[in-house]
């Protein structure tokens, strides 16, 4: 379990030491998902600059440039690659034909390996099983709604990714796992997170809970694209990837059955009965999946339907 945030300053109204603020709370915010290691990436003049450590969100010092207005951010809860070697954090590097960009994922991802041989990719010192998103970005040649679509419906796994190009423009690509923005009109400003309940809690801490926003509404297959004027683009993708776990069981551990106790425990704290999680996690997903999905019920119950038509509890 990770976290993405970010800001958008499309009017260029907040000061570089308010923007420092607002991601100085918002990644401390974040660390209830992740405190393995912190990232930030922005662009800067057409470059762009990631700075990240294998430390939580309180411990970092971002200083950004004058004239920075779009800022992607993840902390990260290791799975994959340890984090105390800085390459496998996030944001990751990329150029996809004459555009660099930077990647962030919050998820888990199981056929990285198996898409890098399908695919011809090179091996990778990364061990982190999110670069596999940038290495099939930059075989594309390009960085698009297109090249973007065919990234997201090649994988296998949880996701939700935040990719920001070298003109200020920022994509959203939208998995199984949750996502919040909110836009302040009369701020000129997008804020974004993992969840609801992370920025509502960094809108309380700067003084903005009153300030009026909008919630721009994501769902499963949806890709974003926030360009450096503050609008929207919208795109899909579909992927077998989302039903593909129905099929199968998971290898099980101790740990997964005790995560799933707990879970069975504070699933009626988002009005979800117990039962749909021991559903889901009899049908292939993990206890780490359905945690992401006790924070949108009602994906949880879309899945929980399919099982249940497909006839597959038992």
């Amino acid at each position: 379990m990770c976290a993405i945030f970010g800001l958008i300053d499309y009017e260029h109204r907040l000061t570089t030491r308010a923007k420092e603020k607002i991601l100085k709370v918002l990644s401390k915010e974040c660390e209830v998902r992740g405190t393995d290691a912190t990232g930030f990436a922005y662009n800067h003049n057409g470059h762009i600059s990631i700075y990240k450590r294998p430390l939580p969100a309180r411990k970092m010092h971002l200083h950004l440039p004058d004239e920075v207005y779009a800022i992607m951010g993840h902390t990260r809860m290791a799975t994959q690659g340890s984090e105390k070697l800085n390459y496998n954090n996030h944001p990751f590097p990329g150029r996809a034909g004459n555009k660099n960009f930077a990647l962030a994922h919050n998820g888990v991802l199981s056929n990285d390996k198996l898409l890098r041989k399908e695919k011809s990719l090179p091996e990778s010192y990364i061990q982190t099983d999110s670069y596999i998103a940038v290495q099939l970005l930059e075989s594309a040649g390009s960085l698009d709604f297109n090249s973007i679509k065919d990234m997201a419906e090649n994988l296998i796994g949880s996701f939700v990714f935040t990719i920001l190009d070298d003109s200020d423009g920022m994509y959203f690509v939208r998995g199984n796992n949750p996502l919040c923005i909110y836009k302040f009109h009369a701020h000129g400003f997008y804020l974004y997170a993992s969840t609801k309940e992370i920025l509502d809690r960094t809108l309380r801490r700067i003084g903005l809970s009153k300030a009026p926003k909008t919630e721009i509404k994501t769902m499963l297959g949806n890709i974003l694209r926030i360009d450096a004027n503050g609008n929207i683009e919208r795109s899909e993708f579909y992927s077998y990837s989302d039903f593909a776990r129905f099929y199968t069981f998971p290898r099980r551990t101790l740990h997964d059955g005790f995560q799933i106790e707990q879970l069975n425990e504070f699933a009626g704290c988002f009005g979800v009965d117990p039962c749909y999680v021991d559903l889901l996690y009899e049908n292939g997903f993990t206890a780490d999946e359905i945690e992401e999905l006790l924070y949108e019920p009602e994906e949880l119950m879309n899945y929980a339907d399919v099982l249940e038509y497909e006839g597959l509890y038992f």
